[in-house]
């Protein structure tokens, strides 16, 4: 074997080597969506699109799955060559259309009132017709491949029966010369014979090569016939040398790649040249397949690169969704505000391109897992809220259809004790959603107020009753006023039993006339709200003098009294904390349409705030702890 022969095997081993580790050009089209059960269609991710390669031709645009399916079955049952790009894209588009009508369908399930937890997933029989027609192209697709091995076995057997002519040719000089034709029609019946089965092509392209380049080396044609016969194989050669090089100026790598490789199965069926040319000619040919080889390897190193930065930040996503999934939620604006940040990295997933191909699938199923952890644990929130919200209302619904009995008596007294009674029964009842609050609140007050307002009216006597009350809760307002101008020590002992009592009188004194009942009641809760935000500041100061100036008894006790004070203080506090955060948390869920509404929350304002007087003192007795052992 010459130095040709060597170098041309050589070349070609490179390229098998090259061509088995570079990625096909075609990137892996997942379809993610179906693969994974979507338990939560509205706020699930959809399946990923392959981007199209820079000149690959414009792909037909689709818009329904009904389109689709037409040309699926076309191509199931038509003669037409099998396309696999084409198949993969009318899979992608179906997939995406066929999740965009689920989620679709989904949505319009929950904003009916519908339960997400128990929603079903409706077959869809264009789905199975679409999975019967694919079951179909791909019996079709296993047949011609199984045609096609048969076929490159056949050639492989008739292509073993040349070498063998031709090895057979390869005796004498004087053989040759006599076999010159024979030798012509066996190569241009090798030309015509195409594939084989790839683990033989080299090793048959070897053998075929030495015995044809043995023929010529021992053909006895005169000068001009065998200098003819190089001279064209040569202008043959060249002109694959110059398609090669062209091929670098090819922009779609892909296709120069291909290209290439008819060139050199071309160049492989081409005749030999002149012994002296032959290692110029090869070593062109090898060093245009290079530029062609390293760009087609580039690409793919750049798609990997790509592809791992975006498992990167895809793997960043699903960490951010574990953590939000993982996290406490206290109420449903905490839910509501994580929703929304899942939805955010959900369409930002949506932005990042294909994983590799080994973790593509596996990093969507993390995702998905996350996403799903996180909307069955809403689920199951709401679920339990929405059963607390019914059973409120059905305990409202009762007290109104109580309400609604009395509001036509003429019992004055006892059905009013009746009406109060109910109304202090409603304010134990916890929360119902706020739309359906207000309807049922309004129901019940009208009821109340249809009572009350026919008492009125019948009492028209009454008034200047009422015009006496009036005047008796303006007088304790204003002692409350001079009581929360009165900052010095002395007049702050007795100060919140004399509030009390206050109170109480206030409480005690009957209906003031219609028209000032909401001006005096804003009077009066004014003044005690700043008398007890004034109060709560003294007491506390008092009680932490108090408790500063009695610390040395306590540590006379043992040497542990400290510590087991500063032990009860510290549950005192955490105690007193838990109840700061019930109160407002149901502050969050209340709503009032009325005075009588707002005397509930200010209420519940006023004993927060007490509260928070409270663990202020708490903490600053604890301090004081602290400073005594450091002492």
């Amino acid at each position: 074997m010459d130095s040709q022969e060597k170098t041309l095997e050589m070349g070609t081993q490179e390229e098998q080597n090259l061509t088995a580790a570079t990625p096909t050009e075609e990137a892996n089209v997942v379809e993610e969506a179906e693969k994974a059960e979507v338990k939560e269609p509205v706020e699930a991710p959809v399946a990923e699109e392959e981007p199209a390669t820079a000149n690959e031709p414009e792909r037909k645009v689709y818009n329904s799955k009904k389109d689709i399916l037409e040309r699926i079955k076309e191509i199931a049952h038509g003669e037409e060559p099998l396309q696999k790009e084409e198949i993969d894209y009318l899979k992608t588009v179906f997939y995406k259309l066929h999740i965009a009508e689920r989620d679709a369908q989904f949505k319009a399930y929950t904003e009916a009132g519908g339960d997400p937890a128990a929603y079903q997933i409706t077959p869809d029989p264009e789905e199975e017709a679409f999975k019967a027609e694919m079951g179909i192209i791909k019996e079709r697709r296993a047949q011609l491949f199984k045609e096609q091995e048969a076929e490159k076995a056949e050639n492989l057997k008739k292509k073993l029966d040349i070498i063998e002519k031709i090895k057979a040719m390869v005796t004498s000089p004087e053989e040759a010369n006599k076999s010159y034709q024979e030798f012509k029609s066996l190569q241009q019946e090798w030309k015509e014979i195409k594939n084989v089965p790839a683990d033989k092509a080299n090793e048959l392209w070897r053998n075929y090569q030495l015995y044809v380049e043995q023929f010529y080396d021992l053909l006895k044609l005169n000068s001009e016939a065998r200098e003819y016969d190089f001279k064209k194989n040569l202008e043959l050669k060249t002109k694959l040398c110059e398609a090669a090089e062209r091929l670098a100026e090819e922009p779609d790598v892909i296709s120069a790649f291909h290209q290439l490789q008819k060139l050199h199965q071309e160049y492989r069926e081409t005749g030999p040249v002149n012994k002296e040319l032959r290692e110029e000619i090869w070593t062109r040919f090898k060093t245009a397949s290079t530029v062609i080889n390293k760009r087609h390897q580039q690409h793919f190193e750049t798609l990997r690169a790509k592809e791992e930065d975006n498992l990167a930040r895809k793997t960043a996503l699903c960490e951010k969704v574990e953590a939000i999934a993982a996290a406490e939620s206290k109420g449903a604006n905490d839910w509501e505000k994580r929703t929304k940040e899942i939805i955010d990295i959900q369409t930002e997933w949506k932005t990042i391109g294909f994983a590799p191909q080994k973790m593509n699938v596996k990093i969507f199923e993390r995702f998905r897992a996350a996403c799903d952890d996180f909307f069955s644990k809403k689920a199951e929130y709401f679920k339990t809220l929405k059963e607390t919200f019914k059973e409120n209302a059905e305990k409202k619904r009762a007290l109104i259809e109580k309400a609604k009995a009395l509001q036509d008596s003429t019992e004055w007294k006892s059905t009013s004790d009746k009406l109060i009674a109910l109304q202090k029964e409603w304010k134990t009842i916890g929360m119902v959603p706020k739309k359906l609050g207000d309807q049922l609140w309004e129901e019940f007050l009208g009821a109340c107020n249809k009572f009350f307002e026919a008492r009125n009216a019948a009492g028209a006597g009454q008034r200047n009753e009422e015009h006496q009350n009036l005047a008796k809760k303006r007088e304790i307002i204003q002692q409350l006023e001079s009581i929360a101008e009165e900052n010095g020590e002395e007049q702050q002992e007795g100060l919140q039993e004399k509030v009390q009592k206050l109170v109480e009188d206030y409480q005690a004194i009957g209906h003031v006339p219609f028209k000032e009942k909401d001006k005096v009641y804003d009077e009066y809760h004014a003044a005690l709200n700043k008398l007890y935000a004034e109060l709560n500041i003294n007491v506390a100061k008092r009680r932490l003098s108090k408790f500063k100036n009695n610390l040395k008894q306590v540590a006379e006790r043992g040497e542990n009294a400290l510590d087991n004070e500063r032990a009860r203080l510290m549950r005192q506090y955490e105690t007193i904390k838990q109840e700061v955060q019930t109160y407002e948390n149901n502050l969050g869920f209340l709503n009032a349409s009325s005075k009588k509404g707002n005397s509930l929350i200010d209420e519940m304002n006023r004993k927060v705030q007490k509260l928070k007087d409270d663990m202020n003192l708490v903490r600053e007795k604890i301090k004081a702890i602290d400073a005594e052992n450091r002492d």
